[in-house]
C-alpha cells in the first residue's frame, strides 16, 4: 500500500501527518476543517501553502446549481449509500450476496444524530435513496420539519430527482419512467410523501470521498456497516439513531472500498444505529493500517 501524507490546513493543530488516526484527531468535529491526503510530501506542502492547482492539467468540472450559493441553515445533513458489487462490472446488476449499506449524519446546534444499516444485493442508487429517506424520517421524528435544513450529498441521481423535477414527472406517469419501469419506486413514493412536510430544504452536491468532513464520515460509517456483514447471516435492522450532545464523534474505521457504480435504470435517465466499535476490532484495524503504512 502506498504511503500517504495527510495535510491539515485548518484543524486543531495544522500540519502534515502520516496516519489517518493522527489526522482524525485534528479534524473530527472541528468546524470547517480543511484537510486532504496526498501521495507525496511535496504535494502536501503545496496544499499547506495554499496552492489549489498543484500542477494539475485536468479542467475543473462545472458546479451544479445546488452548490453555487452558500446556505445559512440551522441543520446540516449528510447522506450516502454504497455497494460492494465485487463480482460485477461497474454499472451492471449486483449479486444477491453483495454487501450494500446506507448512512446519514444530522448536525444540529446541540446534538449529532447518526444511523446506518445494511442490505444484501442492493444497488448503490437504492442505498443513496435509503439514506436520504431515513434522514427525512429521522428529522420528522425530531420535530425539525419547520427548520432550515441543508442536505449535502454526493449522489447526482438523488439530487436531480428532487431538484430537477424528475420526482414530479415519475409521479404524473404513475411512478413510471417515460421509457419503462421506475426502479425503487416504493422508496421514491415514500420520499414524495415526506418532502411536503418540510418548509425549508436546501441541497448541495459535494465530491464523494474528498475533503468534506461530513461526507467522509458517512462514507466511513456505511463501510463499517458493510464490514460487519457476514455471508449467510441476515442483516439486523437499525434499532434507532445514535445521538450525542457533541459533533466531535470519531469517524468509524473502514476497510474495503465500496463501489459507486450507478444503477443502470438511473443511468439511462440522465448522465441501525451502528453499535459501538469493539475495542479489540479497532485495535486490530489500527495495527493493520500501521503495518500497511510501514510497507
Amino acid at each position: 500500500m502506498a504511503q500517504k501524507y495527510y495535510a491539515v490546513r485548518k484543524g486543531r493543530h495544522p500540519g502534515i501527518y502520516r496516519t489517518w488516526p493522527e489526522t482524525q484527531k485534528q479534524v473530527s468535529g472541528y468546524p470547517q476543517a480543511q484537510y486532504k491526503s496526498f501521495p507525496t510530501a511535496a504535494a502536501a506542502q503545496a496544499f499547506m501553502a495554499g496552492q489549489t492547482n498543484l500542477g494539475s492539467t485536468t479542467p475543473a468540472k462545472k458546479r451544479t446549481a445546488t452548490n453555487q450559493a452558500p446556505v445559512n441553515a440551522a441543520i446540516t445533513v449528510y447522506t450516502d449509500g454504497g455497494s460492494r458489487n465485487t463480482g460485477n462490472v461497474a454499472g451492471q446488476h449486483v449479486h444477491q450476496d453483495d454487501k450494500a449499506a446506507w448512512a446519514y449524519r444530522i448536525e444540529m446546534p446541540d446534538q449529532l444524530v447518526t444511523d446506518s444499516a445494511g442490505e444484501w444485493g442492493a444497488t448503490n442508487n437504492r442505498m443513496e435513496i435509503m439514506a436520504f429517506l431515513r434522514a427525512l424520517e429521522q428529522l420528522q421524528q425530531l420535530g425539525q420539519t419547520k427548520t432550515s435544513i441543508l442536505f449535502v450529498l454526493d449522489s447526482q441521481y438523488v439530487l436531480n430527482a428532487v431538484t430537477k423535477g424528475w420526482l414530479a414527472g415519475w409521479k404524473r406517469r404513475g411512478w413510471k419512467r417515460s421509457n419503462g419501469p421506475l426502479v425503487n419506486a416504493e422508496l421514491w413514493q415514500a420520499v414524495d410523501r415526506l418532502l411536503p412536510q418540510f418548509t425549508t430544504l436546501n441541497y448541495r452536491w459535494t465530491k464523494g470521498h474528498a475533503t468534506n468532513q461530513g461526507n467522509v464520515f458517512v462514507d466511513h460509517l456505511l463501510n463499517q456497516t458493510m464490514d460487519q456483514m457476514h455471508p449467510g447471516q441476515p442483516v439486523t435492522p437499525s434499532p434507532g439513531a445514535r445521538t450525542s450532545t457533541s459533533q466531535s464523534a470519531d469517524k468509524p474505521t473502514t476497510s474495503t472500498p465500496r463501489s459507486k457504480a450507478a444503477d443502470p435504470a438511473a443511468v439511462s435517465q440522465s448522465s441501525d444505529t451502528p453499535q459501538a466499535a469493539d475495542p479489540k476490532q479497532v485495535a486490530r484495524s489500527v495495527a493493520a493500517i500501521k503495518k500497511m503504512l510501514r510497507k
